[in-house]
């Protein structure tokens, strides 16, 4: 018998004899044949292969197909030169009716069944562990000696006819550093699964225990090791089981088939890959291209001008609004709120920086299909309702958004609203976002920029923000334009040295990501334009579905000088007034409508 010694240089032709003179005392095929093709197999009856063919095209992150055979066809002339699937794989599992009923050495006792089966090769990780490793990269289940650790998860695939199961992933630990060079080192290999699918928390994947693994063995952790997934070709061996055909063969996972090709064929996956982290608490990075990452960087850039001369420059922190956007991407459920009350002598006292924003992003996260609801001050909730009914008849909303409003009651209260049952573990949002909102100062307060305490005309909507960093899987944006929004707490210290007042206005209430504008709705619409840019982005796409599905391109939904220009009019015409001169007139923060605001809309487009 061999031992694994050496195995990762020899010929993969080489490899396929010893493995058809069953003289391996090895239980897997990582690390043979070190820059090779390794494939997943499936065989089944003739009369099932169109349609698992269509489940394979149909999810190729998974199920990359390499080659698919003839009925009896026992050979793969484009994979390798002289094989034979009877016998080439190390060990192989025989399906009836769906359960597993045997581990095999050889297939040839079926040779006569066989001649009516086709044999599916699918792309498998293992190809793209020399890659990894070339990048510097440690392969902790190579230096463990054992199988990659496999994993059902709860992410369905897509279904065809009879074909159906949930996505299977392998878990390969990579040291947080290292998570960009191995993302850009498997991303162009698509026919070896390509990028990850998820980093982070395996939990989100629906991953209970990574000690213990569906399939495979478990690999240990080092500290300061982040779990990556993979999609992994088990998800046929799955498929083949839910299909309940009477007679099916796969490999054993782990167990591949070793070709004759090498991974330098590549295609091209749409940008230079870059890893972000967007929550802690649970672990989430999230993936998106160079370019897309620049395109955002640039509208944060536009938006940071300072035409008030505040002095926000030194309250801008560069990559918040990629951040946010990423997160926002990620959420299924977004809760939204704006509202100063600025103008305590006046009725309504809402000023109309705020509102315009709030709909730009409310507007993109429709097109996207998530859930959206604002929640603003009780004694604000009729204005609102009519802000939103104007907002879908001018064609910016397609459906008006859920209106909500928060007290406090006891201390429970955030909780409460926040969560199914007060239960932290089933959050109702994904996401809060908070633009040109008056944020509570560090004495418990709410001030607008000339110091008036407005504490009377807000309602506590700050604590659903404290009480969000304590509930996980909940993320948060602040958007604000001078120091005293909700959110801004993460530039207190800033607020109080460069800006008028600060040493009292500051909000202390602080989010994940703060975006700071030179007007507060200049905010919202970048959100927006950076949102429709990352659904444009096929890496970031592509990971948002879990390489499953096709590629979707959501209709545009983004803000336009026509519709905000409408919008203003109708702030008007409801008596929301400028923010710094409390005029009724087409301006914001005592700018004109034309030719600053427009202007900056077609800038962010």
């Amino acid at each position: 018998m061999l031992l694994t010694g050496g195995l990762k240089s020899l010929f993969p032709h080489v490899l396929r004899r010893i493995i058809r003179c069953n003289r391996l005392s090895v239980s897997n095929t990582s690390g043979m044949a070190e820059g090779y093709k390794q494939a997943n197999v499936v065989i089944l009856h003739k009369s099932l292969a169109d349609d698992f063919e269509k489940f394979c095209r149909a999810n190729d992150g998974a199920l990359p197909l390499l080659y698919r055979s003839q009925p009896g066809d026992w050979k793969c002339p484009s994979l390798s030169s002289d094989s034979d699937i009877r016998t080439d794989c190390l060990q192989y599992r025989r399906y009836e009716h769906g359960a597993c009923t045997g581990s095999l050495k050889s297939l040839k006792e079926y040779s006569e069944q066989l001649k009516d089966m086709v044999t599916f090769y699918l792309g498998c990780s293992f190809s793209f562990e020399k890659a990894i490793q070339n990048a510097g990269i440690p392969i902790r289940n190579i230096e463990q000696k054992c199988n990659v650790s496999m994993y059902k998860t709860s992410v369905p695939c897509h279904s065809i006819s009879t074909f159906h199961c949930n996505l299977v992933v392998t878990m390969r630990p990579i040291p947080e550093s290292k998570l960009g060079a191995a993302v850009l080192a498997t991303s162009e290999l698509r026919e070896a699964h390509g990028a990850p699918i998820h980093i982070g928390d395996p939990g989100l994947l629906g991953i209970q225990d990574l000690s213990k693994p569906d399939y495979g063995d478990p690999v240990h952790l080092h500290p300061g090791d982040i779990p990556v997934f993979w999609a992994c070709g088990v998800t046929g061996v799955e498929a083949i089981i839910n299909c309940r055909a009477p007679l099916a063969f796969t490999h054993s996972p782990g167990c591949m088939f070793i070709t004759d090709l090498k991974n330098d064929n590549v295609r091209a996956s749409g940008g230079v890959p870059q890893v972000h982290c967007i929550s802690r608490d649970p672990l989430h990075f999230s993936i998106v291209s160079a370019q897309a990452a620049q395109k955002i960087e640039t509208l944060e850039t536009l938006i940071g001008i300072d035409p008030g001369e505040r002095g926000i420059a030194h309250l801008r922190r560069q990559g918040e609004l990629l951040g946010a956007c990423l997160a926002l991407s990620h959420a299924g459920s977004v809760l939204i709120t704006t509202g100063f009350p600025t103008h305590a002598s006046h009725q309504p006292p809402e000023e109309n920086d705020g509102p315009p924003g709030a709909l730009a992003i409310a507007a993109v996260l429709q097109a996207l299909q998530k859930q959206v609801s604002i929640v603003t001050d009780r004694r604000a909730l009729d204005l609102n309702r009519k802000i939103i009914a104007e907002a879908v008849q001018l064609g910016i909303l397609k459906k008006p958004i859920p209106l909500l409003s928060y007290q406090r009651e006891n201390a429970d209260s955030a909780l409460m609203f926040l969560c199914e049952n007060g239960n932290p573990e089933r959050p109702r949002f994904d996401h809060l976002v908070a633009i040109e909102r008056a944020g509570m100062a560090a004495d418990g307060n709410y001030y607008n920029a000339r110091k008036v305490n407005i504490k009377h005309l807000v309602d506590p909507i700050d604590e659903l923000f404290i009480a969000a960093q304590t509930i996980p899987g909940i993320t948060t944006t602040g958007i604000g334009d001078g120091g005293n929004e909700l959110g801004m707490g993460k530039v207190k210290d800033a607020v109080k040295k460069h800006i008028k007042n600060g040493d009292v206005i500051a909000c202390d209430v602080e989010a994940d990501f703060t975006v700071v504008a030179g007007v507060s709705n200049w905010g919202g619409y970048a959100l927006a334009c950076a949102l429709h840019v990352l659904r444009r982005c096929p890496a970031h796409e592509r990971y948002l579905r879990r390489a499953l599905g096709w590629p979707c391109t959501p209709p545009a939904a983004l803000p336009s000088v026509h519709k905000e220009e409408k919008l203003l009019r109708a702030l008007v015409q409801l008596g929301v007034r400028s923010g710094k001169t409390a005029s009724l007139e087409m301006e914001v923060d005592g700018l004109p409508f034309y030719d600053t605001h427009s202007l900056m809309i077609e800038k962010l487009l």
